[in-house]
This record gives structure tokens, C-alpha cells and sequence, in this order.
């Protein structure tokens, strides 16, 4: 069995030229991005992802399968992988083309860009489930959101009394309209943080990054995980421009609510070690006032 361990760069280098003859490795540095594989940049034009464990090997094969799947169908770049194999026993590496663009989190979405999002979204609604998950992707039932609201609520008193959050806020959580399940289920990237998007200079999106997390199941998922990457704002006008309905951006507003309120209460209790600048701009954008919010929560 293979320790669980960090490849060192020279690994890393000597992986890429031996899956690619002639590949520049004059510059091997980690991105820093962590999660269930160690991301490294190799000179200027690849990125070499290494598995750390058994589950994020297969979530990576898969991860390769499935951008190869959607490449050409969903209207927005994707890494397409040059190289692929294991790094060491049991552990799976991806050598990928490096995209152009900066992360959402260092420039904003402008106008073009969320043209570029509303066309993602229709067009992974278009993707046959059944292509998707006979790739691996799992399904996954709708969050139950009764219990999310509970566990958010409790999470803002315990923000607020620590003065990273305005109770008057409070109002916003219980958007009206919003659904407990949205239908039918289609193909999500179900992790749309800025820091998987990225932005050219002209606006347009230029990648989508890190499809590991892939599900077949709500699609309010991705319009939540523009809400706290884009704002709420922009993530319903995209989410409208898409075709989702009242009840369906409610709940998406609703998730991105929770889920900000919950990881940063549990940032603070040191249960996570996400950068808490991050996750205070996170909460920021989730909980901008839209015009699905009641008149009092605004």
C-alpha cells in the first residue's frame, strides 16, 4: 500500500517528461490548491494533478472521462488532460494543458462572462445523465432543506456574537418561493467556487476547473456556487437567463446562504482550515439583497 505523501517537484518533472518527451520543466512550483490531490504548475503551458488516496485517484480518472465528455458540449473551456497515469502505485496523476485567465476570485465577472455561464448552464442540463454516470459520476439527491436552515441558523448566532455577521441579515435566509427539491436532475459541477473559474481580459470565461466533485442531481447546486463565487445578484440573473424559475433560484439562493453561514462558523470553531478572508467574501456575496428576497429582508 502507498503512504499517503506529497510528490516532490523533481517527481513531479520527471513524471511530465516522461509522459510528454520534450515538455518545458524548467519550472515546477505547487499551486497550493490542496483538497484530495497536490496541484503543480510545470513551466508555462501544463499542470500536473497527483492523487493523493485511493478515493481521489478515482475521482480523478473519472474526473479526465468526464471533462473529455463535456468538452466540446457545454460552451465553456475545460482542461483537456495530454497525459495521464499513476504517479505512484495506486495513485492517479493528470497532465493537463494550462488554460489562459485568472480566477474569478482575483477579477470580476462582467457582463460577457455571464453570458458565457448562462450558456454553461443550459447546455450541462442538455448532457445525458446516463453518459455521465456510466462514466461514474454519482447521483445524488437534493439537500434536505429543513435541516441545512436549522444548522445555518444556529451557525449565524454563533457569526454574529463573533462579529462576523449582521443579524440583521437574518431575514434573507428564508427566501420565498424557494423549493424543496428542483427537477428533473441533470449533470453539476457542484463546486463553482471562484477559484475554479477563470476569467480572461476581455470578461469571457476561459476555464471551468475541477470537475472531481461531479454529481447527477440538482442543478440549484451550481447556481449556489455562483451565488458565492459571483455574487447572488448576478448568480440569479444568470440562473433567470438559464431558464431556472422563482422557486428553483430561491433555493439555490437559500443553499449558498447556508452553506456560507455553516463553513465559516466552523472556520471560527476551528473545524476547517479554509483562509478566512475567503470565506468572510464568500458570505459577502451569498447574502447580497436580490430581488427574490422578501421587502423587510433587503
Amino acid at each position: 500500500m502507498t503512504e499517503e505523501r506529497l510528490p516532490a517537484a523533481a517527481e513531479v518533472a520527471l513524471l511530465a517528461q516522461d509522459a510528454v518527451p520534450g515538455v518545458d520543466v524548467a519550472d515546477v512550483r505547487p499551486i497550493g490548491e490542496g483538497g484530495d490531490h497536490a496541484s503543480w504548475w510545470v513551466g508555462t503551458e501544463h499542470v500536473a494533478r497527483c492523487a493523493l488516496d485511493r478515493g481521489g485517484s478515482e475521482r480523478l480518472r473519472r474526473e479526465v472521462a468526464l471533462r473529455a465528455l463535456v468538452g466540446d458540449r457545454i460552451g465553456v473551456p475545460v482542461p483537456r488532460s495530454v497525459a495521464s497515469g499513476e504517479w505512484a502505485r495506486g495513485r492517479a496523476f493528470t497532465l493537463d494543458a494550462r488554460l489562459d485567465g485568472v480566477s474569478a476570485e482575483l477579477r470580476p465577472v462582467p457582463a460577457a462572462g455571464e453570458a458565457d455561464l448562462t450558456r454553461m448552464l443550459v447546455l450541462l442540463a442538455e448532457v445525458p445523465v446516463a453518459d455521465a454516470e456510466a462514466l461514474g459520476v454519482p447521483p445524488e439527491a437534493p439537500r434536505n432543506m429543513p435541516g441545512l436552515l436549522r444548522r445555518a441558523a444556529a451557525a449565524a448566532e454563533s457569526v454574529a456574537a463573533r462579529g462576523e455577521f449582521d443579524a440583521a441579515w437574518l431575514p434573507r435566509l428564508d427566501v420565498p418561493a424557494a423549493e424543496a427539491a428542483t427537477a428533473p436532475g441533470t449533470l453539476v459541477h457542484n463546486d463553482l467556487k471562484g477559484e475554479h473559474l477563470l476569467v480572461a481580459g476581455d470578461g469571457r470565461i476561459s476555464g471551468v476547473l475541477d470537475w472531481t466533485d461531479a454529481v447527477t442531481g440538482d442543478a440549484a447546486e451550481d447556481v449556489a456556487g455562483l451565488a458565492i463565487s459571483v455574487g447572488a445578484v448576478a448568480a440569479v440573473r444568470v440562473a433567470e437567463a438559464a431558464g431556472f424559475g422563482p422557486g428553483a433560484c430561491a433555493r439555490a439562493l437559500q443553499l449558498s446562504r447556508c452553506d456560507t453561514l455553516t463553513l465559516l462558523s466552523d472556520r471560527l470553531r476551528g473545524l476547517d482550515d479554509s483562509p478566512l478572508p475567503l470565506l468572510r467574501a464568500q458570505l459577502r456575496r451569498a447574502w447580497e439583497p436580490t430581488s427574490l428576497d422578501a421587502p423587510h429582508s433587503a
